[in-house]
C-alpha cells in the first residue's frame, strides 16, 4: 500500500461534508481537478473505491465509510498538534471571513490587525454583506467565520456572543421633528431581510400605528447620508453615530423609545474543529470588549 499523506484525507473528509467535488474545491480553496486528484490517489494507495459514482452524486462505499471513520481520528490529531505544538506564526492557510457592514464600519480593522500579529502568513479574504447572507454562505461553508447579527441556533454551528451596539434616533440637524409627532417622515431602516427592520417595524406599528413608510437599505453609510439629507430619521448604531453629530452633520433625538441593541456574534462550523477558527472568533470577542471599553472611557 502506498503511503497516505494527511492532504489527501483532509480532501475525502471535505468531499464527505460538502456533498460533492464542487463544493468541497472551494472549501479547500483548490481547483475541481485538484480535489478529484487527491481522491483518485487515495483511492488508489487503499486499492479501494471510496465513493459510488452515479448520476445521483458521490455516496459513500462501505470502505469509505469505514475510513471515514479513521479520517475524523486523523483530523482530530492534528487540530491537538495545532493547539498544542504548531508555533500560530507559522500557521499558513486561507480565511474566508463574512462581515456585517456594522462591524465592519466599527472595529474591522483592529481585530484585522490582531488576528495578522498572531497569524503572519494567514491569508485573509473579506466579504461584508447582510447576516442573511453571511449565515447562508456559512452554512453551505462558503465562509469560515462569521461575525453577523447573532448568533445563529443551528447545532452545527459554534457562537461567540459579543457586546451589543446601541441604537439611536438620528435626523437632519437642521429638521428636527415635533415631539408630538416625531414619525411624519419615512425612517430609514436596515435592509428588509434583517432582525432590525423586522423588529422595528413590530415596534412601530405597536407604537404609533400603521402606515408609518419605511425606507430599508442594505448600506449604512447611504442610511446616514439620507438621514443628513433630510429624507427622514433613523434609529441606527449609536457607534457610528456620534461622528456625524459632532460634526454637525445630523442630530440625535428621543421620541421616548429606542429599539433593542444589535447582538451580534463570532460564528463557525463547529466540524472539522478548527483551533485557528476557534482562536479567530475569541480575538473577535476581545477586540470587540477592548472596543467597548475604550468607547466608554471617552
Amino acid at each position: 500500500m502506498a503511503r497516505i499523506n494527511l492532504e489527501q484525507l483532509r480532501s475525502f473528509l471535505t468531499v464527505v461534508r460538502m456533498g460533492g467535488i464542487s463544493k468541497a474545491s472551494q472549501a479547500l480553496n483548490l481547483t475541481q481537478p485538484a480535489v478529484t486528484t487527491r481522491i483518485r490517489k487515495l483511492e488508489q494507495s487503499l486499492a479501494t473505491d471510496l465513493f459510488d459514482r452515479t448520476g445521483a452524486g458521490l455516496r459513500l462505499t462501505k470502505r469509505g465509510e469505514m475510513l471515514l471513520k479513521y479520517a475524523e481520528q486523523f483530523e482530530q490529531l492534528g487540530e491537538l498538534v495545532a493547539r498544542d505544538v504548531v508555533d500560530p506564526g507559522g500557521t499558513e492557510g486561507h480565511l474566508r471571513l463574512g462581515v456585517s457592514e456594522t462591524i465592519a464600519q466599527c472595529w474591522l480593522p483592529a481585530f484585522i490587525s490582531r488576528l495578522h500579529q498572531r497569524y503572519p502568513k494567514l491569508e485573509i479574504e473579506i466579504n461584508v454583506d447582510i447576516s442573511m447572507n453571511l449565515r447562508a454562505g456559512l452554512l453551505d461553508r462558503e465562509i469560515d467565520l462569521a461575525i453577523l447579527l447573532g448568533p445563529i441556533s443551528e447545532y452545527s454551528v459554534d457562537n461567540i456572543e459579543l457586546p451589543g451596539f446601541d441604537l439611536a434616533w438620528y435626523c437632519a440637524a437642521d429638521t428636527r421633528p415635533d415631539p408630538a409627532a416625531p414619525f411624519t417622515r419615512p425612517v430609514i431602516t436596515y435592509a428588509r431581510n434583517t432582525r432590525p427592520y423586522r423588529e422595528l417595524k413590530a415596534e412601530l406599528f405597536r407604537r404609533v400605528g400603521p402606515g408609518i413608510p419605511l425606507f430599508p437599505s442594505t448600506s449604512l453609510s447611504a442610511c446616514f447620508r439620507l438621514v443628513e439629507a433630510g429624507l427622514g430619521v433613523a434609529a441606527l448604531p449609536r457607534a457610528l453615530g456620534t461622528a456625524y453629530v459632532e460634526s454637525g452633520r445630523i442630530a440625535e433625538f428621543d421620541p421616548g423609545w429606542r429599539p433593542a441593541p444589535l447582538r451580534f456574534s463570532a460564528s463557525y462550523m463547529g466540524e472539522p474543529r478548527s483551533h485557528m477558527l476557534a482562536t479567530a472568533a475569541e480575538t473577535a470577542r476581545q477586540v470587540a470588549i477592548d472596543h467597548e471599553m475604550h468607547k466608554n472611557s471617552l
